[in-house]
């Protein structure tokens, strides 16, 4: 069984969680999603407001799982009155986000400073 601890850098910016998935996450399987969305949340939930930052530098693309764990990880952090957004996507992913719509639900940034300063970390 595959292990996905290593396929998230998480690091904190004062109270935002700065998230950048490694570029096995294309590997990501629903049968491990559960694993992959533990490393991911658990930091979220111990926040009262949680603002979180995905980088995709490392990702040239992503299906429709890591898809599934980013609309979770926007579930809980709306919940709590937070904000999720996106930055360093290639090209290839902003034309996936347009084309489900999801480049409404997140804003996307092009770098992690643009990012960071846009949620006020």
């Amino acid at each position: 069984m595959l292990d996905f601890s290593d396929s998230f850098e998480l690091k904190w910016h004062g109270n935002t969680v700065l998230i950048t998935p490694a570029s096995d996450i294309e590997d990501l399987k629903w049968d491990l999603v559960e694993q992959a969305a533990e490393i991911v949340m658990s930091p979220i939930r111990e926040q009262e407001v949680p603002m979180v930052i995905f980088d995709l530098s490392e990702v040239s693309y992503f299906g429709s799982v890591f898809l599934a764990l980013l609309l979770r990880c926007h579930k809980l952090v709306k919940s709590r009155g937070g904000e999720l957004v996106l930055c360093g996507a290639s090209a290839l992913a902003v034309e996936l986000l347009r084309i489900t719509a999801l480049d409404t639900l997140w804003a996307i940034y092009d770098s992690r400073e643009e990012a960071l300063e846009a949620v006020g970390a």
